[in-house]
């Protein structure tokens, strides 16, 4: 009955030599749009779903559903210090859109929402949490039986970044290693995709084009919308 009792976790780890004279052959060619290993990642993963279709799915109340797009959310910190708060973006890829497009939206976006002031979300919350105890438990017990069984309006969800397709989280952006994270039982994300701090192969240059660095990438799946078989083809 629920996504963490479903959970399957993988790692992978992925060599970037081809990847990072890629970006710096693309970078060189739009001076405006700097791109890096995590505009790839959300290209890859999109890729991913357009391919494989079943793994843009989720369940709620009971049943199986095929998202009719692909969303993803991820966090950004509005500085890199301890105690500085986390903006989540949430945004669609559409399946036409090109990777300039991609990452030029990418930032747009999330310059917005890290300083553009607290999102609908944060808002939410913030009255939230001044009312009382019992009565923010009580919203809150609302809120999670609506959310199992399916029942929360459009409006509701749209801004909410846990009703994603997948949850991708870029800790080399923290300079943090990757970890194996839960999903969450509220909304209906059932792919969290971790992207690791990259590290230098033993006796590479640490800079230049010779640089051979790999990167461990997890992932936590809820195993409940698609089988291991399809979910391993779609990471290849």
């Amino acid at each position: 009955p629920g996504r963490n009792e479903s959970v399957y976790y993988f790692d992978i780890e992925l060599a970037l030599h081809r990847t990072d004279g890629w970006l710096r052959e693309f970078n060189a060619a739009h001076p405006g749009v700097q791109a890096d290993v995590f505009h790839l990642a959300l290209w890859g993963i999109r890729e991913c779903m357009v391919r494989y279709p079943t793994m843009n799915r989720f369940v709620a109340g009971g049943r199986l559903y095929q998202r009719r797009e692909i969303v993803f959310s991820f966090a950004v910190k509005q500085r890199l210090q301890e105690g500085s708060p986390f903006a989540v973006v949430k945004r669609a890829f559409p399946v036409d859109e090109s990777f300039v497009d991609l990452v030029r939206g990418v930032q747009d976006q999330t310059r917005a929402d890290r300083f553009g002031g607290p999102q609908r979300t944060d808002k939410e919350l913030a009255l939230l949490m001044k009312m009382p105890g019992t009565v923010r438990r009580l919203a809150m017990g609302g809120v999670k039986v609506a959310d199992r069984f399916g029942m929360l309006p459009r409006f509701f969800i749209d801004s909410d970044p846990m009703f994603a397709s997948a949850f991708v989280a870029h800790m080399a952006s923290f300079g943090m290693p990757a970890g194996y994270h839960h999903l969450y039982e509220y909304g209906t994300t059932g792919i969290f995709c971790v992207l690791g701090r990259p590290v230098n192969e033993p006796g590479s240059p640490t800079s230049g084009p010779e640089r051979r660095r790999v990167m461990k990438v997890t992932y936590s799946f809820d195993e409940r919308t698609e089988d291991g078989f399809t979910a391993w083809r779609s990471i290849q």
